[in-house]
C-alpha cells in the first residue's frame, strides 16, 4: 500500500537523524540513480529532506534508529529489495513517447523520435539550459501535462485536439528568467509507471553520480552537527528564497562598485570619479553594465559596425529618412527653440547638427563607437557648434551648444554629466529592420526614464507595425526563370525553401501584395515599457486582387497565390509634440524605398487564395486551386532572442475556404541575426 507524504517524509527525517543511517540516506538520495523510479513514484517530495533534517534534533539518535526499526516494519519497508523492483521494471521497460502513442525500448530512440517528428531536442533543451537530472524530471512530467490538455509546450497554445497540436508542434522558443516547468509539482510523476522517468540520460549518470559523492563527502566531513545544521539551514533559507548558487553570484555582481567606463565627452577622458557608486535603488538602471562577454563582444561588434562610414553614408544618403527627422525638427520652432535635446546614437551628428540649427540651448550627443565620437566631435568644432566651457588662449570658446559624449547611454546612468530629468526633448534615430532588430529602443527608453522632463519630448513618439501578404512576384522565382533566355527555376526554388527558415529584407514592390494591410503592433514611446518589445498579435488576412500584375486563372474568382507575409514599420512625429508640422516616416511597399526596405516571411507552401469560390471542391484541402481560402488568419510573436539584439519571429498560418472549413500550416520560427 503506497504511503502517504506526510508520514514518508517523518520515516525519512528519522533516517536522517540517525548517527549513522542519516547519511546512508542522504547518499542514496543523491546517487543512488537505479533506485530512481521506485523512490521517485513512492515519495517525490524526497528534494525536501535536507531542509526537514535539521528539525526535532532533541531526541537521541539512539530512539531514533529504532523507531526506524519499527516503523519499517510497520510500513513494510524492512524487506524492500532494489534488485527486485529493477527486475520489474524490466519487464515492462517500453517508454511511452511524449507527443503520441510510440513506444520504443530506449530513450535515445524515444528522443531521436520526438526530435525529428515532433520538434522536440531533449538533449539540445537539456545541453543549452545545462538542467541537471532534476530539471530534466520535471520538464518530462510538465511535457506531459501540456501535452495531455492539448496545448504546446514551448509556446502554451491551446490547439482544438491532439491532431492539431501535431501539426502545430515546433522547435523549442529561447525561454527567459523563468522556465514554465520549474515548478515543484512537476516532481511528482504525471504517468504511475513511466520509465522514461529513470531511463533518460543514462551516459550522464556517472558523472552526476561523482558529483553527488563529492557532495556528500563535504557533508561527511562536518566536525560536528552544529556545523551540519548550519549548512542545511543555508540551503533551506537559499531554497525558500528561490536563490542558488547563480543567484547569489548575480548578486555580488550587482553589489559591486560601478566598474571603470572609459567616457569622453568633446574627445576628453571623464575622470572615473564622476560615476558614483551603484545604489541599491538605481540597480535596475545599472544593471546594463553587468553584462555577459557574450553580450559585451555582440555590442562590441554592433558598434564596430558603425564606425564604417559606409553604413553612415548609406543611411543619410536615405532621403526619406533624413528629411523626415530634419522637417521634424526644424519646422516645429516652439519643440527645439531653447530647449535641452539628448541625441541617443548620435553617429556622425546630423540630427544633432539639424537641433542646433533650429536654437536649441544645449545638444548632448551621445554615441557608443569610439570612432564615430570622434568624428562627430570634428563634425561639430568644424561647423563652430561644438560646446566648450573654458577659454582656450584668452578667448571665449562657448559660442557653441553641442557635446559629444562617448559611451554607451546605460553607462552614463550613474554619472554627473547629465542632470536626471533636465533633457526637454530625447532624440533618437533607433529604428532597425523590421523596426526591433539591432535596434537601440531599449537604450532609448532607459534615456526617457532616467533624462528626460515631466511632460519631455520624444522624437519620433510612435512607431506601427503592419503585415501583409505577398504573391509570387516578392519571391526569386521570376527572376530565375528567364536569365538570358535560360530556364534557372530550379534555382528560384531552392531560394524560396530557404527562405521559409530565414527572413528576408528586401524591397517588396507595391504590385506584389496580394491582400489587404493589417497593423500588427503599436508603440507609444512615451508610456511603453521595454517587455511591449516582446508581443503576439492575431491578425485576419483577405485577398485584395484588383492589382492587374496578379496572376489570376479564373476572372470570376479571381484567384492568386499567396507566398508569405511582408513586414514594415512607420514612426510618427505626431502633434502630441510637433504642432507645427507632424511628420510620419514611413518603409512601407506603397513608399518611396529607404534603406529598411521590408522583411519578408516566406511561408513553406504558397497559399490560394480567392475572394469567393462558390464550386470549390468540398473535399479538397483548403488552400489548394481546387479550394482557395478565403481568409488567412495569422498569429505572429516576435521577441528579443539570444543572441543579444536579434529577433526571434514566430509565424502561425489558417487558411479558410468559402464553406467556412479551416486548414492550419505548421509553425514556422525565424531568426533574425
Amino acid at each position: 500500500m503506497e504511503q502517504e507524504p506526510d508520514t514518508c517524509c517523518m520515516q525519512f527525517r528519522h533516517v536522517m537523524m540517525g548517527s549513522t543511517q542519516r547519511f546512508r540516506v542522504l547518499y542514496a538520495c543523491v546517487a543512488g540513480f537505479k533506485l530512481r523510479s521506485s523512490l521517485l513514484s513512492r515519495g517525490w517530495w524526497l528534494l525536501r529532506i535536507m531542509p526537514m533534517a535539521t528539525e526535532n534534533q532533541e531526541t537521541s539518535d539512539l530512539e531514533l534508529d529504532s523507531e526506524v526499526e519499527v516503523e519499517e516494519e510497520e510500513q513494510g519497508w524492512g524487506d524492500w529489495n532494489a534488485d527486485d523492483e529493477e527486475g520489474e521494471d524490466d519487464l515492462n521497460s517500453d517508454s511511452l513517447c511524449l507527443f503520441c502513442d510510440s513506444k520504443y525500448s530506449s530513450s535515445d530512440a524515444l528522443f531521436d523520435h520526438c526530435n525529428s517528428i515532433h520538434h522536440f531536442d531533449f538533449h539540445g533543451i537539456r545541453k543549452a539550459l545545462g538542467l541537471d537530472f532534476y530539471g530534466c524530471f520535471k520538464l518530462i512530467n510538465y511535457v506531459r501535462s501540456q501535452v495531455a490538455e492539448d496545448r504546446c509546450w514551448s509556446c502554451r497554445f491551446t490547439c482544438s485536439s491532439k491532431r492539431d497540436l501535431q501539426n502545430h508542434l515546433h522547435e523549442a522558443f529561447c525561454f527567459k528568467d523563468v522556465l514554465p516547468w520549474d515548478d515543484e509539482k512537476y516532481l511528482k510523476p504525471f504517468l504511475q509507471e513511466d520509465s522514461l522517468l529513470y531511463s533518460f540520460g543514462e551516459e550522464d549518470c556517472e558523472e552526476e553520480y561523482t558529483t553527488s559523492v563529492n557532495k556528500v563527502r563535504e557533508l561527511i566531513n562536518f566536525d560536528d552537527d552544529n556545523a551540519l545544521e548550519g549548512h542545511l539551514c543555508d540551503y533551506k533559507t537559499s531554497c525558500e528564497n528561490g536563490k542558488m548558487e547563480n543567484g547569489s553570484t548575480s548578486n555580488r555582481f550587482l553589489n559591486m562598485k560601478n566598474p571603470s567606463h572609459e567616457v569622453k565627452v568633446n574627445g576628453v577622458d571623464v575622470k572615473e570619479a564622476c560615476c558614483s557608486d551603484i545604489k541599491s535603488e538605481d540597480t535596475d538602471l545599472s544593471c546594463a553594465k553587468m553584462v555577459t562577454p557574450e553580450i559585451k563582444n555582440v555590442n562590441k561588434n554592433y558598434f564596430g559596425l558603425y564606425s564604417s562610414f559606409g553604413i553612415h553614408r548609406e543611411m543619410i544618403s536615405d532621403k526619406i529618412r533624413t528629411d523626415a527627422y530634419r522637417q521634424a525638427i526644424l519646422n516645429n520652432p516652439s519643440l527645439l527653440s531653447g530647449a535641452a535635446v539628448l541625441d541617443v546614437g548620435c553617429g556622425t551628428g546630423i540630427l544633432s547638427l539639424f537641433a542646433a540649427q533650429a536654437g536649441a540651448s544645449s545638444v548632448i550627443a551621445v554615441e557608443a563607437s569610439d570612432k564615430m565620437a570622434v568624428v562627430a566631435t570634428q563634425v561639430a568644432k568644424d561647423n563652430g557648434l561644438l560646446f566648450r566651457g573654458s577659454l582656450d588662449e584668452g578667448i571665449s570658446q562657448c559660442t557653441g551648444v553641442m557635446k559629444v559624449v562617448q559611451g554607451m547611454v546605460e553607462e552614463l546612468g550613474n554619472c554627473d554629466l547629465i542632470q536626471p530629468h533636465s533633457i526637454d526633448v530625447l532624440l533618437s534615430e533607433w529604428m532597425g529592420y523590421c523596426l526591433l532588430y539591432e535596434s537601440m529602443l531599449s537604450s532609448v527608453l532607459f534615456a526617457r526614464d532616467r533624462w528626460l522632463k515631466p511632460g519631455g519630448a520624444i522624437l519620433p513618439d510612435t512607431a506601427t507595425m503592419f503585415v501583409a501578404g505577398f504573391g509570387r512576384g516578392g519571391t526569386s522565382i521570376p527572376f530565375w526563370e528567364n536569365v538570358y533566355g535560360f530556364n534557372m527555376s530550379c534555382i528560384g526554388k531552392e531560394l524560396v525553401e530557404d527562405a521559409a527558415r530565414v527572413p528576408i529584407v528586401d524591397v517588396v514592390d507595391s504590385c506584389d501584395i496580394v491582400t489587404n494591410t493589417a497593423i500588427l503592433q503599436s508603440f507609444d514611446l512615451l508610456t511603453m515599457t521595454p517587455d511591449e518589445m516582446d508581443f503576439t498579435s492575431r491578425i485576419e488576412l483577405e485577398p485584395q486582387l484588383d492589382n492587374p500584375k496578379i496572376d489570376s486563372t479564373d476572372s470570376s474568382c479571381r484567384m492568386t497565390w499567396c507566398y508569405g507575409v511582408v513586414l514594415w514599420f512607420e514612426t510618427g512625429f505626431t502633434s502630441r509634440f510637433c504642432k507645427e508640422m507632424p511628420i510620419v516616416l514611413s518603409t512601407s511597399p506603397y513608399t518611396p524605398k529607404t534603406h529598411w526596405s521590408q522583411t519578408s516571411l516566406t511561408f513553406r507552401e504558397p497559399i490560394a487564395i480567392a475572394l469567393a469560390k462558390p464550386d470549390a471542391d468540398r473535399f479538397a484541402a483548403v488552400g489548394t486551386e481546387a479550394c482557395p481560402a478565403v481568409k488567412i488568419y495569422s498569429r505572429i510573436s516576435i521577441a528579443r532572442a539570444s543572441p543579444h539584439r536579434s529577433v526571434d519571429i514566430s509565424l502561425e498560418i489558417s487558411g479558410i475556404c468559402p464553406n467556412g472549413r479551416k486548414r492550419s500550416w505548421p509553425i514556422q520560427i525565424f531568426n533574425l541575426s
